[in-house]
């Protein structure tokens, strides 16, 4: 136990947000294992493992290479470092891969069961998306139900995540420069699965031994995943949804009420929320939550499915990845629903501290000693209202002498859909191309990615979108990240004022913020896209164009493959926390410089958010250059 003072001191040094701070701090004094607690109790952290360099292909090891040249230079099937560190970033890839391209078949699931009548609660909320994604695909729109065409869509959509085909639709979107050097590389992504599956095979000891040849697989992995699995997920979820626009909401722990049923909606995917969402406003239940004594029912979120609600109901923003057990630790949690992803194994023993019980909706998420409510579309809206009741049941249990609420939620701006961002531009990216040609915007980053307890909770994500606004660099921002910049007032048009002149008029003209909400993380598609329709009007390539990426505080194998499909279209990308790829000078040498041959794009690490503006803000000089403005 630590002494008020003492325990401030820690918590100013676990996170960069005043209402984090404050309920770090309850945590502390509550004696509530969080995060960070987890992360001292390692350390020291495994040297041989933030290099990359150890092996556990088959049980002739586990092995480790030894990074100072002295023996043992290879594993026992023969391995070197070069080989180990490949074939692990493949592994890590394509795990994160799979997730977001998961994700993306169960919205196109959904969206199938909803076009025959199976599902419960659902509909098909933007026609116009719907329409143009299916002439995409060359589906017949004419006179025809739009249950009838977006059946055929989830169909043709989801034959792409097989083998037969051999060809992703959406990989069309690409400039025609950006698809020719896919091609001569030999990394265009024939269908989602089918990478995911021939990258496990290849990690298999006896199959690849070939390094360079391992990460060329890695880079067609990822693009199955940006331009197919986690493009599918977006597309699909804005269909039935809605396609975000900008609406105004509020951000961190304050959002959390003292006097209504508590619920948070945490995970990733948005087809549970979205019944959450349609049960909370039952008459009925709010009825039940008011003869509870409560003043009515609130859902907060958490992390991307947060985001989701965010951007298309105005749902509050709790937090982030490393705010899932402060919200808890506030006391005044009811209920915390999951799906998957980013959830903390722990969080049944943190909730177990205080009265919050968590339901896990998932059959692949299952987390012990939470209560499991298994969701299926066909009774999603029953399910939802189960949960409500649940949550408003709990709420008598809540300790009012063990809650704190921090104060003063923060305004933020979501939804900046690629849609959303063409529209305040007046329909067409030109007064964005020629502010760019003009100087004064001088690029734009897409700054995206998680938390993790190594950095400063939303230090790296805070600091590098302010070094970037400063130099009229304009930021769009997904994930955490986003949530980031949401927390410290970055999101809305006022933040203008924290940019450059450039960058400040345009922001001012336009009424938007410096920094840009785009989505969840599966939304780094929207960037793709937008790199994508910038760079046709150009008649360039997406590697010609001035743009950056950057993960300050990443943490997860998903952020590994967004990392490497930006790269992989074009964009050049600083990670804050170091990859395990150490191990092997080679493989550094490849990724970080050439790449640059092959795709004009390459990957950097810089944990310093100052620095890592400085790298970004060369290279976007650099690509200016070669356009000649």
């Amino acid at each position: 136990m630590y002494d008020s003072q003492t325990a401030r001191k820690i918590a100013e040094k676990r996170a960069l947000d005043s209402t984090d701070q404050e309920i770090i701090v309850k945590a502390i004094d509550d004696g509530t294992e969080t995060v960070w607690d987890r992360f001292a109790d390692q350390q020291p952290q495994c040297g041989f493992g933030q290099l990359g360099i150890c092996c556990n292909r088959c049980t002739m090891g586990p092995c480790r290479i030894e990074p100072f040249g002295k023996k043992p230079t290879r594993g026992v099937c023969g391995a070197t470092a070069d080989l180990i560190v490949a074939r692990n970033m493949l592994d890590d890839l394509s795990t994160g891969a799979a997730a977001h391209s998961d994700h993306g078949r169960e919205v196109l699931e959904v969206l199938l069961d909803t076009a025959e009548g199976r599902s419960q609660g659902y509909q098909i909320q933007d026609e116009e998306k719907l329409l143009r994604v299916a002439s995409e695909y060359g589906i017949n729109t004419d006179g025809r139900e739009k249950e009838a065409i977006a059946g055929d869509l989830a169909r043709a959509m989801l034959e792409e995540y097989g083998t037969l085909k051999n060809q992703i639709q959406l990989v069309e979107r690409a400039p025609q420069k950006t698809k020719e050097a896919w091609k001569k590389a030999g990394i265009v992504p024939r269908s989602v699965d089918r990478e995911i599956v021939e990258a496990m095979h290849r990690v298999h000891m006896g199959v690849g031994a070939d390094y360079a040849n391992i990460l060329v697989h890695a880079m067609r992995t990822s693009l199955s995943d940006g331009w197919g699995g986690s493009m599918m997920a977006t597309e699909g979820s804005d269909i039935l949804f809605g396609t975000p626009v900008p609406c105004t909401t509020l951000a961190n722990l304050g959002t959390l009420s003292k006097d209504k049923v508590n619920v948070v909606l945490h995970g990733h995917n948005p087809i549970l929320s979205e019944m959450i969402v349609k049960a909370a406003e039952d008459p009925a239940l709010v009825k039940r939550a008011e003869e509870k004594g409560a003043k009515g029912i609130n859902l907060v979120g958490m992390c991307c499915t947060g985001n989701e609600l965010s951007m298309r109901h105005g749902i509050p923003m709790a937090g982030s990845l490393l705010d899932q057990e402060l919200a808890i630790a506030t006391g005044a949690v009811e209920v915390m629903v999951i799906d998957y992803q980013c959830i903390f194994p722990s969080i049944t023993h943190t909730a177990s501290c205080y009265h919050t019980k968590v339901v896990t909706t998932s059959e692949k998420s299952k987390v012990q000693g939470a209560l499991y409510k298994e969701f299926r579309p066909e009774t999603g809206l029953d399910t939802a209202k189960e949960i409500i009741a649940l949550a408003i049941e709990n709420f008598p249990s809540r300790n009012p002498d063990r809650v704190r609420i921090p104060a003063t939620p923060v305004r933020m701006m979501a939804g900046f859909s690629e849609e959303a961002i063409k529209t305040a531009l007046g329909g067409s990216y030109k007064p964005l191309i020629n502010a760019i040609v003009a100087g004064e915007v001088k690029g734009v980053v897409g700054v995206v990615g998680c938390n993790n307890p190594k950095v400063k909770q939303d230090y790296g994500h805070v600091t590098l979108a302010k070094e970037l606004i400063k130099r009229d660099i304009l930021v769009v921002e997904t994930g955490c990240a986003a949530i980031a910049s949401g927390k410290a007032g970055l999101l809305v048009p006022e933040a203008a004022d924290l940019a450059g002149e450039g960058l400040k008029a345009v922001c001012k003209a336009l009424g938007i913020p410096p920094a840009l909400h785009m989505g969840s993380c599966v939304d780094c598609s929207r960037i793709l896209v937008l790199a994508a329709h910038v760079a046709d009007e150009l008649g360039v390539g997406i590697g010609d164009l001035p743009l950056g990426g950057a993960a300050p505080e990443w943490y997860s194998q998903k952020a590994v493959s967004i990392a490497t499909y930006f790269v992989a279209s074009g964009v050049y990308t600083v990670l804050g926390i170091p990859p395990k790829i150490f191990g092997s000078q080679n493989v550094l040498d490849l990724l970080t410089t050439q790449l640059k041959d092959v795709v004009n794009a390459s990957f950097a690490v810089e944990p310093d958010p100052v620095k890592a503006a400085d790298l970004l803000e060369a290279e976007i000089e650099r690509k200016r250059e070669a356009l000649g403005i």
